[in-house]
Parts: C-alpha cells; sequence; structure tokens
C-alpha cells in the first residue's frame, strides 16, 4: 500500500446537487456540535443559523434542527441526513464535488460507508478503498465473508479481507459497487482509494481537487 495524503480537509462543497448533508457530532452544554456539508464542525447555540440550517432545541444526545424550511431531529453518531428541495437520485447523485485542502494541501471529506458514518482521506496510491476491522466492525460490515488476500504494508505484510461495497457516499455523489479492503491494524481514517475515486475525472487547481462523475 502506497503512502496516504494525510491531514485534515477543512471544506468540502458539492456542485449540480440539490441537497444539503447536516450531522450531529455532540451535544454538550445546551449546544450542538454539527458538521453542515463535510466541513469542519462548529458549535451551534438554539436558534443560531449557519448555511441555512437552524437549531432549534437540544435533548439528550439529539437536537432539533430546520434544514432548508424542514424540521429533523439528529441523533449523535447517527449518518448525516441529506436535504434540500429534492434529493438527488440515489444512483446518479451528484455529478461534481469539490474538496478543498488544509493549509498542508491535503483533503479529508466526511462521507459514509453502506449508509454509516465515516471519516475519509483521499488516497490516489490505494488501489482500493482500505478500512481498518475496528472501523468495520462500527459500521456492521461483516468482512469476515471476504476473499482473504496479502497486503504488502510499511510494516511488513498482512493479511486482509477484500469485499466489495454496497455504496460508499461523498456529499451528495453515491457510487455502487466498491472494491475495498479491510485490514487488521487500526487506523484512524478510511483512505478513500481508486474504487471510488476513478469513478470520477480528477483535476486539482491550487487548493481544490475537483471530481467529475464519469459516464
Amino acid at each position: 500500500m502506497r503512502k496516504a495524503l494525510l491531514a485534515i480537509g477543512m471544506g468540502l462543497t458539492v456542485q449540480g446537487a440539490w441537497a444539503q448533508q447536516v450531522a450531529l457530532s455532540g451535544v454538550a452544554g445546551g449546544k450542538a456540535l454539527v458538521h453542515i456539508d463535510g466541513a469542519a464542525p462548529r458549535f451551534m447555540s438554539p436558534g443560531q443559523a449557519h448555511q441555512g440550517v437552524r437549531l432549534l432545541s437540544t435533548q439528550g444526545d439529539s437536537a432539533v434542527f430546520d434544514i432548508n424550511g424542514q424540521r429533523q431531529v439528529l441523533r449523535v453518531g447517527d449518518a448525516p441526513v441529506s436535504v434540500g428541495r429534492y434529493a438527488p437520485d440515489q444512483d446518479a447523485g451528484a455529478q461534481r464535488i469539490v474538496l478543498t485542502a488544509d493549509a498542508m494541501g491535503h483533503f479529508m471529506p466526511a462521507g459514509q460507508i453502506n449508509g454509516r458514518s465515516v471519516q475519509f482521506m483521499v488516497d490516489t496510491g490505494a488501489t482500493m478503498v482500505i478500512l481498518s476491522e475496528a472501523d468495520a466492525q462500527r459500521i456492521h460490515l461483516d468482512y469476515s465473508k471476504g476473499r482473504k488476500v496479502n497486503i504488502n504494508t510499511a510494516n511488513g505484510s498482512v493479511i486482509g479481507h477484500q469485499l466489495r461495497l454496497d455504496s460508499v457516499r461523498v456529499g451528495a455523489a453515491q457510487v455502487h459497487g466498491v472494491d475495498a479492503v479491510v485490514l487488521p491494524q487500526a487506523m484512524p481514517y478510511v483512505l478513500l482509494g481508486n474504487s471510488f475515486l476513478t469513478r470520477f475525472q480528477m483535476q486539482r487547481t491550487n487548493d481544490q481537487l475537483t471530481l467529475d462523475r464519469r459516464f
């Protein structure tokens, strides 16, 4: 496995999509820690609005939002919800994803595997999507039925399990039937490799990486 692109991307926007993605990361002191469209999380107080998302109230590990005029109840740890005038087609999704790099020039979008939230790192050197056994277990991915494969890493050779993911989503762009490998060692992020990336035409300009869907 070639060296991954490291660090944290500070923003993600989706062009050509009509839905806005919102996730609740935590509730503390009556405030909600909110991810909006994959950007860095921010605390919001009841009555506060940001990018069309208004926090109405919090209670326990849940919060009530007004998202583009629609009332939504979110709970900590749930998969992000996409809300807009109408949702993009489940199979086609967004036509374009625009990732914005952090100060170190790296990209790290939030996303979903099989409808469950994960934190990706873009890795153009990885052949497939690569995740740890811990992440696979957390999202209830049964990797034990996958084909055993020998993977060479920086720390030596390990046995992984190769399988096909039902879906991988970044923003409003969703791809079905994505090859992945689950590795036994701990990993801080899920590597977003070429089994997803090659479904798009990639172009980097300054601090932005644009992915246009291939047809």
